[in-house]
């Protein structure tokens, strides 16, 4: 037995050492850490699980001489916080990190395994894609994991870190999840390389324009949140996993509140502008509100004519939404329409209560916006507020125009509770294009019509841009004193604790995709 022992002993020695010295040398001198040091980064020290450790592919008629143990991941479950995590870990010294058949299928079991307890799945992602040795039984074993993603999908949580290249289909299984996290400089994703891009298009563009970190987190819209180094987006990712219930069935954790729950907003009642049209900083208002300033913004780079991202409200956690009057002054139009959109559908399937502050003055009018098809992508963020069925809280603080109030959980699409400030304006449109419009016979006929049109605008502003019509209706349930914000918001959302609301039963509606 002991000779048994002892050589259990030698291969799982092997095993926890796979890559070559020199590659290991190699990625170090990246700044990359290894696989199994970012494995011991993230978890709770001692608590990892590993699976698989001993598996090796059988390609043998595929020229692949070597068989290093794990096959190149490394799988297994471990503990942040004291909460179960299933993670893998591609493993770059190892055949590059690229996937094979066995490969995939200790992420299969991974992934099944997870899904059956109901524990969240983290896959740090540091691979060259398809092994080309085992040819379509690698695009075959993708399929697998993509298959599962979609199972998975508002199920579990599902959390992508890329942590250096990721290419080709397997950018497809982090596409599918519900996060994606970046670094800065070594993390790069994309379809086509650059010397392809080059070949068929003839554009010029380095790795980093075309697949980089910032790349993704401001143009396409890939990279939820992005980090300055693989240490900062480990913690990033342990935090976003103590806002994040297990799965489905539970409530996200909640802590014990270091903010009194009765304190006063006093600063809110000072910061809109003297003028409807200039901006301010709707993450101030946010951070004032929220138990100790923390907001962990999602997408901060990419249409940032919105806000989202998660907090808390007395401990509990809570996904907030926000035009950003600093841009665009807070127009919706595609991509703010998207990136909200896909926030409250991930909020909505995780249990967490929805805020939404609302200043917006309408769509983004434009060729190139009706053309590119804002009608359907603005649909998909009404879609996704009148299928939320967590509890909802609408703020108005300044601006609510047109079908843009409404697309912003208004009370019509379903919003619980409703609240303005005494700044808010809910009307058709803005003073002045409502007076261009209504009256424009008569501005025309004007013996002044600039004095006539300043009567006028005046006029519609105090009959219509302001909270009480609105109150009258009961369209807003109150209008409130600005410093009120944060204990009515805690008030509101202990009320609606035991919200049960059910939607008819079906297959799945149809989005407007």
């Amino acid at each position: 037995m002991q000779a048994k022992i002892e050589d259990l002993r030698k291969r799982k020695e092997e095993a926890h050492h796979a890559g070559s010295p020199r590659s290991v040398e190699r990625q170090h001198e990246k700044g990359k850490m290894l696989a199994r040091e970012r494995i011991d980064y993230l978890l709770d020290p001692g608590s990892f699980q590993e699976l698989d450790l001993l598996a090796r592919h059988r390609a043998h008629a595929a020229g692949l001489e070597e068989r290093p143990y794990t096959d190149g991941v490394i799988t297994g479950w471990g503990t942040v916080e004291g909460r179960k995590v299933f993670l893998f870990a591609q493993d770059f010294t190892v055949f590059g990190g690229a996937l094979g058949e066995v490969f995939a299928e200790k992420i299969h079991k991974l992934m099944d395994l997870a899904l059956k307890v109901g524990a969240p799945v983290v896959g740090l992602n540091d691979g060259a894609g398809a092994r080309i040795q085992e040819g379509v039984v690698s695009l075959a074993s993708y399929g697998g994991i993509f298959y599962r993603n979609v199972l998975s999908s508002g199920v579990i949580p599902q959390i992508s870190v890329i942590l250096g290249p990721c290419a080709g289909g397997a950018v497809y299984s982090p596409a599918m999840t519900d996060f994606i996290f970046m670094v800065r400089e070594s993390s790069h994703m994309f379809i086509t390389g650059p010397d392809v891009v080059k070949t068929v298009t003839g554009e010029d563009v380095t790795l980093e324009q075309l697949g980089g970190a910032m790349s993704h987190a401001s143009k396409s819209g890939v990279a939820t949140f992005v980090s300055q180094d693989e240490k900062a987006c480990l913690d990033d990712v342990r935090y976003l996993l103590s806002m994040l219930p297990q799965n489905n069935l539970e409530d996200p954790p909640m802590v014990e509140p270091t903010d009194d729950p009765a304190r006063e907003c006093p600063m809110l009642r000072d910061i809109l502008p003297a003028s409807p049209n200039q901006p301010y900083d709707m993450k101030k208002v946010i951070r004032e509100v929220v138990d100790d300033g923390e907001y962990f913004e999602y997408f901060p780079f990419w249409a940032k004519s919105i806000t989202c991202g998660f907090s808390r409200l007395n401990g509990q956690v809570v996904g907030v939404v926000g035009n950003q009057p600093m841009e665009f002054a807070g127009v919706l139009d595609i991509e703010s329409s998207e990136k909200a959109a896909r926030f409250v559908r991930t909020c909505d399937a995780f249990n967490i209560p929805l805020i939404t502050f609302v200043d917006v003055p309408g769509f983004l009018p434009g060729v190139n916006q009706e053309h590119d098809g804002i009608i359907r992508h603005g649909a998909k963020l009404l879609y996704a507020y009148c299928e939320s069925t967590v509890p909802r809280i609408q703020i108005i603080t300044r601006k609510a125009y047109g079908g843009a109030y409404v697309v912003m959980n208004s009370k019509s699409i379903g919003a619980d509770l409703a609240y303005a400030w005494p700044t808010a304006e809910l009307a058709v449109m803005g003073p002045q294009g409502a007076v261009e419009i209504v009256y424009r016979r008569e501005l025309q006929q004007a013996a002044d019509p600039v004095a006539r049109r300043a009567e006028l605008v005046a006029d519609y502003t105090e009959k219509y841009a302001n909270p009480y019509s609105a109150a009258e209706r009961g369209y807003v349930d109150d209008v409130i004193d600005p410093a009120e914000t944060r204990i009515k918001l805690i008030n509101g959302l202990q009320m609606l604790q035991t919200k049960r609301e059910e939607l008819p039963r079906r297959k799945h509606g149809n989005m407007p995709l």
